[in-house]
């Protein structure tokens, strides 16, 4: 069975705010998606990060675990963890660029940490490169 759980957390320092960490975080993230057999997008935005994860809930949780140690991330909250039918996420990793100024009209006054799951999956939703289009 598939899982999709979609978390936010704070970025600590510099992570998201550069084209290098971006870089390296695809990177390392993609390579060890790809050993574990998830999808995900990611969506950072001022000094937060939201997630997308699909995959086996083995895998999942070994991924949570790992993030939950990582030194880039704080505040680490799960909005949904529920089981689906199929992915929708395409790729191992995939950079939701949704344009900043397009993501703080969505927000108003809030931030990545305020929103709800259904919020978020929307949000995420508006990365085309990343998700598939619902059939």
């Amino acid at each position: 069975m598939l899982y999709r759980v979609i978390f936010v957390s704070d970025a600590v320092g510099p992570t998201g705010t550069t084209t290098l960490s971006i870089a390296q975080i695809l990177g390392v993230s993609e390579r060890n998606n790809r050993r574990d057999d998830l999808c995900s997008a990611v969506l950072f935005h001022g000094g937060k990060i939201l997630q997308a994860v699909e995959g086996a809930r083995a895998d999942i949780d070994r991924l949570m675990r790992r993030l939950s140690t990582d030194p880039r991330h704080c505040s680490l909250r799960i909005l949904s963890d529920d089981p689906i039918d199929s992915r929708r996420i395409k790729g191992p990793m995939a950079l939701c660029a949704v344009p900043a100024d397009e993501v703080s009209r969505r927000l108003g006054q809030r931030d990545l940490t305020q929103l709800s799951a259904d919020e978020a999956q929307t949000l995420l939703g508006a990365c085309p490169q990343s998700w598939r289009v619902a059939a």
